[in-house]
């Protein structure tokens, strides 16, 4: 079975611009970095959460791309 290491949160700004962070991990710890602003933090639990909540305080970025 193949073993996904990395993946994305994605949350859009009231101007329309994307930002995403990305989540990636190595064993149980996993580091999320922000494509924007290049913001680092390592996470070993709840690491999308983390993302979420980074988009939203730094950038005002909340509205979800896949949610329709």
């Amino acid at each position: 079975m193949p073993q996904i290491d990395s993946s994305k949160v994605s949350r859009w700004d009231l101007h329309g611009r994307e930002h995403t962070v990305h989540v990636h991990r190595t064993g149980v710890q996993r580091t999320i970095r922000c494509e924007t602003c290049g913001w680092r933090r390592s996470a070993q639990f709840l690491p999308w959460l983390k993302a979420q909540e980074h988009l939203e305080q730094a950038h005002q970025a909340t509205v979800d791309p896949t949610a329709a």
